[in-house]
C-alpha cells in the first residue's frame, strides 16, 4: 500500500470538531488532512441541529399565526408545504456545507472523502469510493462523533422507525408521531410536529421531561407542550413493538406496572447516542464507559492520539466539540492547555426555550456548594409583553460571600440567544454587582439580567 504525504495532523471527522481543528491548525502552519466518510459539517449540520432549527422556525411561524388574533392580525387558510420546507432544508445545508469547504480550500487543508482508521500511531489507512491508500502523520485527532442509540425493545427490528439521523428526511408530515426519549431533541421535534399537525406523544421512561435541567423549568416546558396539545407520558418504558399493517402498535408500560397500548403512524426513536468507534478499532485504546478515554488536554492513552466531540462523551455538543479541536491544537503546538468545561452554554430550542449555563441547581447541593438562589419572571420584562410571550424566569445562583455568579437557568422567548450575555460574565468572572451596573438597552429581553442582579443585592427595580 502506498503511503501519501506526512502530515502534522491527520483529523478523522469533518464534524463540529474536525473541520474546526483543521482550520485553526492549518491557520497555526500546520500540514492537516481532514478525512471525512459524508458531508463536511457532520451529524450537527446534516442531521441534527441546524436541520432542526429550521423546522423550528417553521413551528414558530405557524404558532405565532395562529395566535394572531390576539393582536389584530386574522390569517385564514394555514397551509405548510413539507417539500418547501425541505427544499429551504436543503439549502440551507449545501450553504453551510459549501462555505465549510471554502475554507478548507483557503486554509490549503487537504480534505479526504472516504472513511479513515488509524492503523498504528502515525499511519492512517483511507477508503475512498475507488482506492485505498494511507497517508503518513505526526498526529491524530478522532473526530468521528456518534450515532443514534438504538434500544432492546421487542419487535422493533420487525417494524419502520425513525432516528434522529432519518426524521427529517420523511416524505410526509405523519397525522400522529409517537417520541421514545423526552430529551432535547425529542422535546425539539415534539414541538415541531405538532405546530405542523401531527398528533404527538412523548413516552419518557424518567419522572420528567429533558431529566438533565432544571426541574422547574421542564415542569414550565412540560406545562407548555402539553397546553399545546403534546401527550407526555413519563415514568413510561416502550416494552413491545408490532406491525399493524398501515400502522404500528406500542406497548407501553406506566409507573413499572400498567399497560398502556398506542397506535400511530410513525415511530421515532430518540434515547441518546452512542460513539463511532469505527477508526479506532485496531489499537488498543482505553474507554470510558461505551466512550474515548481522554485525559485533561483530550490525549488518548496513545500521547500523540487525541480525541473530541461525541466519540469522548460528556457535553455531546457542537459547540463543545468545536472548543475541543481549538484546545486540542494548542496541545498539539505544545501549548499545554487544559479543556474548561466549567462554562459551557446549554439550549433547548422549543417555543419556550430554555438556556442554561454554570452549576445546575442540583450540582451544587450534591456538590456541597454554599450558594443563594434569585428568581424573576419573564413577566416583568416589557420586551416579553410586547411580543405576547410572558411565560418563563430566569434563575441566578450566586455565592453569597462575593456575589460571584455560579450559574443561570432561563426559560422564556429567545432565551438561547440571551444566555451568552450570562455566559460572559462568568467567563470574564463578573459578580452580581456588575451586572446589577451594567446599562441594558430598553425595551429588550435582556433587562431580565439587570432585573434578576439587583433583586440579588437587595436592590430590586421592579
Amino acid at each position: 500500500m502506498k503511503i501519501l504525504t506526512t502530515y502534522d495532523v491527520t483529523i478523522i471527522g469533518g464534524g463540529p470538531g474536525g473541520y474546526v481543528a483543521a482550520l485553526r491548525a492549518a491557520s497555526e502552519g500546520l500540514k492537516v488532512a481532514l478525512i471525512e466518510a459524508e458531508h463536511l459539517g457532520g451529524t450537527c449540520l446534516n442531521k441534527g441541529c441546524i436541520p432542526s432549527k429550521t423546522y423550528l422556525k417553521n413551528a414558530e411561524l405557524l404558532e405565532d399565526i395562529k395566535h394572531s388574533e390576539s393582536r389584530g392580525i386574522f390569517v385564514k387558510d394555514i397551509n405548510l408545504s413539507l417539500d418547501g420546507l425541505v427544499g429551504f432544508k436543503n439549502n440551507v445545508l449545501n450553504n453551510l456545507r459549501n462555505g465549510i469547504s471554502s475554507l478548507l480550500k483557503s486554509k490549503k487543508v487537504d480534505v479526504f472523502n472516504g472513511f479513515g482508521t488509524i492503523k498504528n500511531p502515525t499511519e492512517v489507512v483511507i477508503q475512498t469510493a475507488d482506492t485505498v491508500h494511507s497517508i503518513s502523520t505526526k498526529n491524530i485527532i478522532v473526530a468521528t462523533g456518534s450515532k443514534p442509540s438504538i434500544p432492546k425493545i421487542e419487535g422493533l427490528e420487525n417494524v419502520q422507525y425513525h432516528t434522529t439521523d432519518t426524521i427529517f428526511d420523511i416524505k410526509e408530515i405523519p397525522s400522529s408521531l409517537v417520541i421514545v426519549g423526552g430529551g432535547v431533541i425529542g422535546v425539539e421535534l415534539a414541538n415541531a410536529f405538532n405546530s405542523f399537525g401531527s398528533n404527538v406523544t412523548i413516552v419518557e421512561y424518567s419522572d420528567r421531561i429533558i431529566p438533565m435541567e432544571d426541574p422547574e423549568a421542564s415542569k414550565l416546558l412540560q406545562k407548555h407542550l402539553k397546553k399545546s396539545g403534546i401527550k407526555i407520558l413519563t415514568n413510561a418504558l416502550l416494552k413491545k413493538v408490532e406491525n399493524n399493517g398501515a400502522s404500528t402498535t406500542l406497548t407501553i408500560e406506566e409507573s413499572g406496572n400498567n399497560s398502556l397500548a398506542l397506535e400511530t403512524d410513525q415511530l421515532l426513536v430518540a434515547v441518546g447516542r452512542t460513539p463511532n468507534l469505527s477508526a479506532t478499532q485496531n489499537l488498543d485504546f482505553q474507554h470510558n464507559g461505551p466512550f474515548l478515554k481522554v485525559n485533561d488536554y483530550l490525549q488518548t492513552n496513545i500521547a500523540n492520539i487525541y480525541a473530541i466531540g461525541d466519540v469522548i462523551g460528556g457535553y455531546q455538543l457542537a459547540h463543545v466539540a468545536s472548543a475541543e479541536g481549538l484546545n486540542c491544537i494548542e496541545n498539539i503546538l505544545n501549548k499545554q492547555k487544559k479543556m474548561d468545561y466549567n462554562i459551557i452554554p446549554r439550549c433547548i430550542y422549543t417555543n419556550l426555550q430554555i438556556a442554561s449555563v454554570g452549576y445546575a441547581e442540583q450540582d451544587l447541593k450534591n456538590q456541597n456548594i454554599d450558594y443563594n438562589v434569585f428568581k424573576y419572571s419573564v413577566q416583568g420584562i416589557g420586551k416579553a409583553q410586547t411580543l405576547g410571550k410572558t411565560d418563563g424566569f430566569v434563575k441566578l445562583f450566586t455565592d453569597p460571600k462575593y456575589g460571584e455568579i455560579l450559574g443561570i437557568c432561563m426559560i422564556g422567548p429567545n432565551v438561547t440567544e440571551l444566555i451568552s450575555q450570562g455566559s460572559a460574565y462568568m467567563h470574564l468572572e463578573g459578580t452580581v454587582f456588575e451586572m446589577a451596573e451594567m446599562v441594558q438597552p430598553h425595551p429588550s429581553l435582556s433587562e431580565i439580567f439587570m432585573e434578576v442582579a439587583n433583586l440579588s443585592i437587595g436592590k430590586g427595580v421592579h
